[in-house]
């Protein structure tokens, strides 16, 4: 963390995330091994898009939505590591990996878990290769292609499940999309409106990591009707906490963690409940510095010092209270749910992970 960030816990990966989230890795490369020489057949170039798919869900990520989207399986009485549970996890995680490739696009993100984004890769492809066109155009079309295959995959692995789990897969669908249009509107605009960064906040973030994969792990069981209200008791509370974390993080958090330069969303604008809290509380010398924010070509001082700015003015007192106070909802949720121990126990673990994650 830079030396701005104020102090806070910190939680291991539990084991039952890390063992949920091998299967569904071990799923989607499955899958790609078996895509990428079918494709090759028609053109060997077709591997190159189905490999830089799979090499970026094999470089990282938490796994998070597998996990939720299980342990609710699991909870409203489906089997571990059943195949209907792994495949649907599968899904989830190619979802999310759609989402990212498309998320840098917009975003003009250079860097994804340490690595060059997608887009970034083609750019150079066709830089080297001294191909005629723009590079960039061409670099954020492929990136364009390959969260398209990872979208159709996820559709593939979800084929033939109870309606009810469709109607959940669609309405996560959805709400990502919604959520992805308000944040932009939300950067262009610079707006600093605390309901709207709540907002985008829910959609683009908080209900497609947590409340939805609960749900779906509870309609897969044959259990929705039941389970969805409890669920989501669990899951709006926990998933706005993982979000104010990932806000957090994208202001302070350690590059070589993150895999994200620090302070991307200082550059990009974002509007997000942290600088809604600045807004509204920073005076005097802050005014210069919050105008400064979604400017490409801050520096790394005027980064440090919006940095220690969100520190002094309380806005990250007032994110990390908010944390708390959201996974103490979350934890007496998990406590009440008709769920099994097992589950509950895994909940548990998966709550303190969201909230004090350190990537």
């Amino acid at each position: 963390m830079a030396s701005t960030a104020p102090a806070r816990r910190t939680t291991g990966v539990p084991e039952s995330l890390i063992a949920v989230g091998a299967r569904a890795e071990a799923r989607i490369v499955g899958l790609l091994d078996q895509e990428a020489p079918r494709w090759a057949e028609v053109d060997p170039a077709l591997v190159e898009p189905i490999a830089a798919l799979r090499a970026l869900v094999l470089s990282g990520g938490k796994r998070l939505r597998p996990a939720f989207c299980e342990w609710a399986f699991v909870g409203a009485g489906g089997a571990p590591a059943s195949p209907v549970a792994v495949d649907a996890g599968a899904a989830l995680e190619l979802l999310h990996t759609f989402a990212l490739v498309h998320d840098d696009v917009m975003d003009g993100s250079e860097l994804r878990r340490g690595r060059a984004a997608i887009h970034r890769q083609f750019v150079t492809r066709h830089e080297q290769a001294g191909w005629r066109g723009e590079a960039r155009r061409f670099g954020e079309g492929v990136a364009i292609l390959v969260g398209d295959f990872a979208f159709v995959y996820a559709d593939l692995l979800f084929s033939e499940v109870p309606t009810t789990a469709r109607w959940v897969f669609d309405e996560l669908r959805l709400e990502l999309c919604v959520g992805q249009y308000l944040d932009l509107v939300g950067t262009a605009s610079a707006s600093s409106d605390l309901s709207l960064a709540e907002r985008i906040e829910r959609y683009k973030s908080g209900k497609y990591t947590v409340e939805r994969p609960l749900h779906l792990g509870a309609a897969l069981a044959g259990r929705f009707e039941e389970l969805h209200a409890p669920l989501s008791a669990i899951g709006l509370p926990l998933g706005q906490a993982f979000q104010l974390r990932d806000d957090l993080l994208g202001v302070f958090g350690d590059s070589g963690i993150t895999g994200k330069p620090v302070g991307d969303d200082l550059r990009e604008g974002k509007l997000t409940p942290l600088l809604a809290f600045a807004t509204a509380r920073a005076r005097g010398a802050a005014a210069p510095l919050l105008e400064r924010i979604g400017a490409p070509n801050l520096s790394d001082d005027e980064v440090h010092r919006m940095q220690a700015m969100l520190v002094d003015c309380g806005a990250c007192e007032e994110s990390e209270a908010a944390i708390e106070r959201l996974v103490d909802e979350a934890l007496g949720a998990i406590e009440v749910a008709p769920i099994t121990a097992e589950a509950r126990h895994a909940l548990r673990e998966l709550a303190t992970y969201v909230a004090w994650r350190d990537r």
